[in-house]
């Protein structure tokens, strides 16, 4: 018997849902950084055996107030997820608090049909007690099917959710071929390590304000004839100001940023790589429908 289907994960921004992701699929599939709002699209990670397929479903975090079109479609994002699911995990962080009018939990008491998981996450912060009292909580508040307590960050229970979720999944065909790893290109996880970067060396509202589009992705050979890829990306800013922010004096901010995403390009495409970095200025994208669909939100 062949067991598969579609594994969402939902929550607010920043408690984990890409490091869980990324735990279970042993792949670097999202970025992560300790800033909110770091996942912007849907994006699939795949994990497939002999005799199961799991598809993830990684999500941006729910944004309570939306104050771009962006977030709005951000927001969309997760309401699908409620949809297609063969099984919902549900992620919280300890100490996070929700009120019981609150819209995510109103949708989540109204599943019934598929199996709900309560994931808490960074248990490792905390006292044992302090787990415990809050699991009782949570499960006061909805009906979860399964509650596991783990550290994605860690990894500690991990490989038991991953257990209980293979075992709670119907039978179904595999879904894509067993090699594949997600649904998105490569020049999509480029663009992204290089918002990572921007996320982890820029202050303040600059990172919320890029975009980055790669432009140019080609395989070829060094003089000495080594494989190479070269990239071009363009990093677009919502504003004139940012610009300058993101060059820096002398151009030593975007050097020091062009460093670091070629390092960890070159990690994940497992290749030397030759990258580019240009800058142009979007004013208000966020708020633009044609530019976020050009940008891929859709």
């Amino acid at each position: 018997m062949h067991r598969s289907g579609f594994v969402n994960i939902i929550g607010r921004p920043n408690v984990g849902k890409s490091t869980l992701m990324n735990a279970l699929v042993g792949e670097r599939m999202s970025i992560i950084t300790n800033k909110p709002q770091t996942t912007r699209h849907r994006i699939i990670g795949i994990l497939s055996g002999d005799d199961f397929q799991l598809v993830f479903s990684d999500t941006p975090g729910i944004i309570q107030d939306p104050a771009y079109k962006m977030h709005e479609i951000m927001n969309s994002y997760v309401k699908s997820t409620f949809e297609d699911a063969d099984i919902m995990l549900f992620v919280t962080e300890m100490g996070e608090e929700y009120d019981d009018d609150d819209p995510v939990l109103e949708r989540l008491r109204k599943i019934q049909d598929i199996p709900l998981f309560l994931v808490l996450n960074k248990i490792d912060l905390v006292k044992p007690e302090e787990v415990l009292l809050s699991i009782q909580e949570w499960n006061k508040r909805i009906s979860f099917t399964e509650t596991i307590p783990i550290s994605a960050l860690k990894k500690q229970n991990t490989e038991n959710l991953l257990t209980l979720v293979q075992e709670r999944l119907p039978e179904g065909p595999a879904y894509y071929p067993k090699d594949q790893l997600t649904d998105r290109p490569e020049r999509f996880f480029v663009s992204e390590i290089i918002r990572e970067q921007i996320l982890r060396l820029y202050e303040q509202e600059i990172p919320y304000f890029t975009e980055v589009i790669v432009t140019d992705f080609k395989e070829t050979t060094t003089t000495r004839g080594e494989p190479l890829v070269r990239i071009n990306a363009t990093i677009f800013v919502g504003r004139r100001t940012h610009k300058g922010i993101i060059l820096g004096k002398d151009g030593r901010a975007i050097k020091k940023l062009g460093t670091n995403a070629r390092i960890g390009i070159e990690k994940f495409l497992d290749q030397k790589v030759y990258l580019e970095l240009f800058v142009k200025i979007k004013d208000n994208w966020r708020d633009d429908e044609r530019s976020l669909k050009h940008f891929g939100y859709s």
